[in-house]
């Protein structure tokens, strides 16, 4: 695929935007919409924004008591899905299956871990990985045939501006070969969630389904649950005094690039492309920024590459 699709659009909508505002254009009734992790942060503000766009929602979770209490009154589905564990993505893949004889508008690979400590899950896989790469990869593998039988199905990987951090190591994307540090780490998954979006938009977009990947800004919410106050002071997350940076966004805000990407006209010709503030982002930005797509997750080799090693990881192929 050239890259002449990554390119910023007209879009009426931008950082400061809402997730509301967003929803607020779309018209998802009749629509059949996955969402992981849609409980907490983003997610969940990418629920009630996608619920009131008449879409039918179905949440996974990990916690049922937590998910209830936050979902309450809402009107959705939940299946039970721990993206780190193969079984438990199974077990919540087919219960999906079962809930969506008739397809699936739309996938939101939305839950995500950061910047943790060395954690590895029953099969020894890095817990980062796991969670935020393989986890959705298997995820679709196993669901892939439903979002096909529904025309114009599109799926959305929240990736990160913290992509920059590292490109994905296909030699050791398991962390045996090198010390483990966290945040390479994060960076590695990060890599991967773009990756993936452009490779399986390059094999299914001939098929009517297209892919994003999306980098919704900062935000704080319980994805920084394992980084203490000093370190957030240290990356410059607060000041001295405990005043927020103000480039950091609302969890209003940060749901609204997902919105965009699942729901907006404009990406019809752009299938493939990294998101962010609700537009196409920006190719090859100057170093240190804080915006735009380094080039190495829109490099289409190692996005194949990836993809067949995801395969020969999980043992699954999609549809």
């Amino acid at each position: 695929m050239s890259d002449d699709r990554q390119h910023p659009v007209p879009s009426p909508f931008g950082a400061r935007s809402t997730a509301a505002d967003v929803a607020a254009a779309a018209d998802l009734k009749g629509k059949t919409v996955i969402v992981t992790g849609g409980y907490s942060g983003i997610g969940l503000e990418t629920t009630r924004a996608l619920v009131s766009a008449g879409a039918r929602v179905i949440v996974t979770i990990r916690s049922e008591g937590k998910a209830q209490a936050a979902l309450d009154g809402l009107g959705v589905e939940t299946v039970k899905l721990d993206l780190m564990e193969p079984d438990s993505v199974a077990e919540g893949a087919q219960a999906l299956r079962n809930l969506t004889p008739d397809g699936i508008d739309i996938l939101i690979n939305n839950a995500g871990i950061m910047a943790t400590p060395l954690r590895r899950n029953s099969k020894g896989w890095e817990s980062q990985f796991a969670t935020n790469h393989l986890g959705h990869f298997a995820l679709f593998a196993r669901i892939c045939d439903l979002l096909l039988k529904r025309p114009g199905a599109r799926v959305v990987a929240l990736s990160s501006l913290a992509h920059r951090i590292s490109d994905v190591n296909l030699d050791d994307w398991n962390w045996r070969d090198a010390d483990y540090e966290k945040w390479p780490a994060y960076g590695r998954s990060k890599s991967a969630n773009a990756l993936f979006a452009l490779e399986l938009n390059r094999r299914y977009e001939p098929r009517g389904l297209k892919a994003f990947s999306v980098h919704p800004g900062g935000i704080m919410t319980e994805l920084q649950r394992d980084l203490p106050e000093a370190e957030m002071r240290a990356l410059g997350w607060f000041d001295e005094n405990g005043v927020l940076n103000p480039v950091f966004k609302t969890v209003e805000e940060g749901a609204s690039t997902t919105l965009w990407a699942a729901t907006s006209p404009l990406l019809d010709a752009r299938g493939g492309v990294y998101c962010e503030d609700c537009n196409v982002a920006a190719p090859n930005p100057p170093e240190g920024a804080f915006y735009g797509v380094h080039p190495h997750i829109r490099n289409a080799e190692t996005a194949r590459t990836l993809w067949t090693l995801s395969e020969e990881i999980t043992g699954l192929k999609a549809a």
